[in-house]
């Protein structure tokens, strides 16, 4: 069939669209109200540098070096110092979880650090939180120097002094790194979900049938009615955006127009997945479950968001390479934090480019006149 693409018949489908989307006070919501509350709670929540880790001291010595210890772990900011009395109630601390750490102080304690012959200081730690577990020993490890030099006045000897100088989030702020990678989970919450809805609603109320009974073409139509959604994603972008550099101070190193690029990519390649997962479905409850499972939960179990992909086992290191989230997660965090140009994150680009193809493809091929499914 020979297509007979017109701009004017799209412009009308799109105007009916634009007609459903102010009505539908839901979708106006996802689109505007949801982005600002996701970064926002998130942005506010999650927090992956540990402070205030209430720290359960049980004192056999009762000295002035075992208070001198507990004063330099609490003076660091990573420890609150609370006062044990027994070995019952320290492990009772640790299994009620009042105390992430328990510091038992021998007896002698200060005899042997002034004897020179060493002393030893038990700790137990809960492991449960394997992340914060290693926080904590982390923590350790850099305040037991100081402790040592406070209490005896000597310097560990360094044959090699290391100096640490952190680049492109020199504070280690969790927010700098979360709130980027939220972008990717807003976008692909609004790109795949709207649009399977959408187009499968059409589908499911028999108004489809009404629209391939008329001359406009089904490329005319998928234009159509995903160019006003395409907008409410982008407006979201500047929302969290605005959000990102205002309300939590997170910097953006890169250049405006090419992230503006790799969002546009990002944004049609879910656009396309949400409409091809819609052309197959043609139910609306079944195009939701699916978005759900391909989409939203990847973004932010696989994308890299929170877990880093350098820590999963190689299969998953593989498998994630077919997710969009993945790469755009890398595009993302690279603009906002690195600065990096077109040229560094090509890879990601043309990934992006080569999935979003892959789908258009598909949906393509599917969006037939032909109403059997």
């Amino acid at each position: 069939m020979k297509l007979n693409f017109q701009w004017t018949r799209t412009r009308a489908i799109a105007v009916k669209e634009v007609a459903h989307i102010t009505r539908d006070k839901f979708t106006l919501a996802m689109a505007l109200v949801l982005p600002i509350l996701i970064v926002t709670i998130f942005g506010l929540a999650i927090e992956f540098n540990l402070t205030d880790i209430p720290t359960g001291f049980l004192d056999y010595d009762k000295s002035q070096s075992s208070r001198e210890l507990m004063e330099s772990f609490s003076s660091s900011n990573y420890f609150h110092n609370m006062s044990v009395r027994t070995p019952s109630e320290a492990f009772a601390n640790l299994e009620s979880e009042k105390n992430k750490v328990v510091m038992i102080i021998p007896p002698n304690f200060e005899k042997d650090v002034l004897s020179g012959v060493g002393a030893r200081v038990q700790v137990l730690v809960d492991a449960a939180d394997g992340q914060a577990a290693s926080s904590v020993l982390n923590y350790l490890s850099d305040i037991q120097p100081r402790s040592i030099e406070r209490l005896t006045g000597l310097r560990i000897p360094e044959k090699i002094h290391l100096k640490t100088r952190f680049l492109f989030n020199p504070e280690l702020s969790s927010k700098w790194f979360t709130v980027p990678g939220l972008l990717v989970v807003i976008m692909t919450m609004l790109a795949i979900l709207l649009t399977a809805l959408t187009v499968a609603r059409e589908w499911e109320t028999g108004s489809m049938e009404l629209l391939l009974s008329t001359p406009v073409q089904p490329l005319e139509i998928i234009i159509g009615k995903l160019a006003p959604y395409a907008a409410l994603c982008l407006g979201a972008v500047a929302l969290v955006y605005i959000l990102a550099r205002l309300a939590f101070g997170v910097p953006f190193a890169g250049n405006h127009f090419v992230f503006l690029l790799a969002c546009s990519l990002f944004l049609l390649t879910y656009l396309a997945q949400g409409l091809m997962i819609s052309v197959i479905t043609r139910k609306q409850m079944l195009a939701m479950q699916l978005s759900m499972i391909s989409g939203l939960l990847p973004s932010q179990l696989l994308s890299g968001f929170i877990f880093p992909i350098e820590n999963m086992p190689p299969f998953f290191q593989y498998f994630t390479a077919i997710l969009p989230a993945r790469w755009f997660m890398n595009l993302s965090r690279d603009s906002f934090l690195q600065g990096s140009s077109f040229w560094q994150m090509r890879t990601s680009f043309m990934a992006l480019f080569i999935i979003a193809i892959v789908f258009i493809l598909i949906s393509l091929k599917n969006f037939k006149r032909d109403l059997e499914p």
